[in-house]
């Protein structure tokens, strides 16, 4: 049902002691407060079915921020953010343990597979991004068509996802900047504070200042911020094409078919057949979340119609050819069965002689993989808190747009708070 027509509706209940009346007079005397309770179930499920139109969406709830964000973003904007969201940490993870546990040297299929699957994804967000350009992202998709309830749903659980997710990003910082620099930094760079549980007792002041530091520039402006993470973002693919030209240069390509164990590891290039590809697309999907992120820039995109489905859609199609010449570098350079699942591509150059220095330039490209998608992901978070503070469902202040950065800098500062 359309909010709309609700409030009429209800407005109109008004004169026969109806919804309309419990609201305007819920709290004037005992009685009235005892109907209004005995009529909030029926309340709560129209509320929970109310979904709002687009134009609703565009003109009247956007205008609860005051002043508009700036569109100035472009094609190659998006496509930048969308490889800087995806392209982080995940990937240096996710394929050794897909690998060594289920694909195989398949794991270059796992990925074409996964990417697929994320391209699909990405044209349902491009084309509610097109149709509705605001800020809101999923929550707002599922607010114009399954209603408020599926909305706060969605809308707490990205909310909680980031949380905990940047969190863990930018701990993780700390440890591939020592891995960079040769230094055990989780012990050097971390403050213990006694008194609290084991694990949780520890300060990381390294996270803190990055996080403070993309808080400050996603305050500032979101053009300049998607220009830092072009910078980084550049820098981080080359990175990534050094690993790629090494693992083709030092790798033989009979570790595609051939175990270090043949005794107990079955060979061949799909070891554990189509399962083990299909189980591995499932694992290392996991390094293609970031795009979604890009959807929730849609109110700041000079033409939405012809620059969204660019900048999304390409990113992904980017990431799935960089992602499936990683996994076949690392493919070539160690048999599946030695690969190791916590560090496969430092530690296969680690057990080289000689060439243990490329486990730094590993540690550093990382190291920006981690900025430029925290960066990504802190400029969706503080998009999808204004819009769900322009919905009611969380305190309007956050969804105010300051007028001369034309950012949502309440929210974005509210991110910036010490994890």
């Amino acid at each position: 049902m359309d909010k709309g027509a609700l409030v009429v509706q209800m407005m109109g209940d008004s004169s026969n002691g109806g919804v309309g009346a419990a609201v305007a007079g819920s709290f004037s005397s005992l009685r009235a407060y005892g109907r209004a309770l005995a009529q909030t179930p029926r309340r709560l499920a129209r509320r929970a079915c109310a979904a709002t139109s687009p134009g609703e969406e565009m003109s009247r709830v956007r205008a609860r921020s005051g002043a508009r964000m700036a569109r100035r973003l472009r094609w190659h904007d998006l496509v930048g953010l969308g490889l800087g969201g995806m392209v982080g940490a995940g990937v240096f993870v996710t394929t050794g343990r897909a690998t060594r546990l289920y694909a195989g040297p398949g794991v270059v299929v796992s990925y074409a597979i996964a990417g697929l699957c994320a391209l699909l994804s990405a044209f349902c967000y491009t084309e509610f991004a097109v149709d509705m350009p605001v800020a809101g992202g999923a929550f707002s998709y599922l607010r114009v068509t399954f209603g408020e309830l599926a909305a706060f749903l969605t809308g707490a659980n990205l909310i909680m996802e980031y949380v905990f997710s940047n969190a863990a990003v930018a701990r993780s910082f700390t440890a591939y900047l020592g891995t960079a620099v040769g230094v055990d930094a989780p012990s050097k760079w971390r403050i213990a504070v006694p008194g609290l549980p084991k694990g949780f007792n520890e300060v990381d002041l390294v996270a803190v200042g990055v996080i403070l530091l993309i808080s400050v520039c996603i305050c500032y402006s979101t053009k300049e911020s998607s220009v830092v993470n072009m910078v980084l973002t550049a820098v981080h693919v080359a990175f990534i094409l050094f690993i790629i030209v090494m693992g083709f240069w030092r790798g033989d390509a009979r570790n595609l078919t051939r175990p270090a164990d043949p005794a107990h590891n079955p060979g061949g290039f799909f070891p554990h057949g189509a399962a083990g590809v299909f189980n591995g697309a499932a694992m290392v999907y996991l390094s293609y979340i970031g795009y979604d992120a890009v959807s929730t820039m849609a109110e700041e995109v000079e033409r939405p119609s012809r620059d969204i489905p660019v900048g999304v859609s390409g990113s992904v199609v980017l990431v799935t050819l960089l992602y499936c010449l990683m996994a076949a570098s690392m493919s070539m350079l160690l048999p599946y069965d030695a690969i190791d699942t916590e560090a496969p591509f430092s530690g296969a150059f680690k057990g080289s002689s000689g060439w243990g220095w490329v486990s730094n330039v590993i540690g550093a490209g990382a190291s920006l993989g981690i900025l430029t998608s925290l960066m990504v992901a802190m400029l969706g978070q503080a998009r999808y808190l204004c819009v769900i503070g322009r919905s009611g469902v969380m305190p309007a202040w956050l969804a105010k747009v300051h007028p001369r950065t034309a950012t949502p800098v309440n929210a974005s500062a509210f991110l910036g708070r010490p994890i």
